[in-house]
């Protein structure tokens, strides 16, 4: 299990117990993660036991059962449930991924659920996102052109030009990669990390953009680029099959050749 951020002096300790329902056949353990920053306590892991007959199939169903009708102070986030906005990344069975996308099936024995590593907690399995959406603007993810655009059309490319940008846009930023980095995790404050540099690779890729000389400028830099050693795990990781990891070495090459 990857180590996480918790208060100070801290250790985790055991919480409370929720049995299953009465009746139920088809049971599972889910043991969560819980810490609130108001009452003065340390984390605890407090087990859920729900009746999988009477729950959704994914490990996010199980959390909303769980709110729903155990426990309303759990606390998460979600959203579209589809695997694109990235709201419920968390740590599933020690490998960090969407719970709307993780069928509890596929975790054998208990689930137990933590909050993304290394990131400061908010409460439960809110992580503080904060640092990551600053380092997310510093690299301005927006097209940049100086030139006037066509006026009675976009600006155009061609399909191999488009699909330079294939496994770099369908990023929902859930940060799953970037908390995995062991690199990010000793070097967070100045490592952009994968996620951050898969967008900046998204934008020095693409055909329209007319600054790249100045984003590679940005990242010329011993931390914000440099810290990456091709751990790799932010690819092992990704809940959409992106490759972070590739990009970076793309960013890398980049530089070389403008040497």
């Amino acid at each position: 299990m990857a180590e996480f951020s918790l208060p100070q002096n801290s250790k985790v300790g055991t919480g409370t117990t929720h049995p299953a329902p009465g009746g139920a056949k088809r049971t599972k353990a889910f043991k969560v993660y819980r810490w609130n920053p108001d009452d003065g306590k340390n984390p605890v892991v407090d087990t859920y036991t729900i009746d999988l007959d009477k729950c959704g199939p994914m490990v996010l169903d199980a959390l909303i059962k769980i709110k729903n009708e155990t426990d309303t102070t759990l606390t998460f986030r979600r959203s579209c449930r589809e695997g694109i906005c990235g709201s419920c990344a968390m740590n599933i069975d020690g490998t960090n991924t969407l719970a709307c996308l993780k069928a509890i099936d596929d975790v054998k024995g208990d689930v137990k659920i933590y909050p993304l590593p290394h990131m400061p907690v908010i409460k439960d399995l809110v992580p503080d996102l904060e640092h990551v959406y600053a380092q997310y603007r510093s690299i301005e993810p927006w097209l940049q052109a100086e030139s006037a655009p066509p006026p009675d059309r976009e600006r155009r490319q061609s399909v191999a030009e488009r699909q330079k940008l294939d496994g770099m846009w369908e990023c929902i930023l859930c940060f799953c990669c970037t908390t995995s980095c062991p690199s990010y995790w000793w070097n967070g404050e100045r490592y952009l990390g994968p996620a951050i540099l898969l967008q900046a690779y998204r934008w020095l890729a693409d055909s329209r953009d007319e600054k790249t000389g100045a984003r590679l400028d940005a990242l010329e830099d011993p931390f914000r680029l440099y810290r990456c050693h091709t751990i790799m795990n932010c690819t092992k990781t990704c809940p959409k099959g992106l490759n972070p990891a590739k990009a970076i070495g793309e960013i890398k090459q980049m530089m070389v050749a403008r040497r």
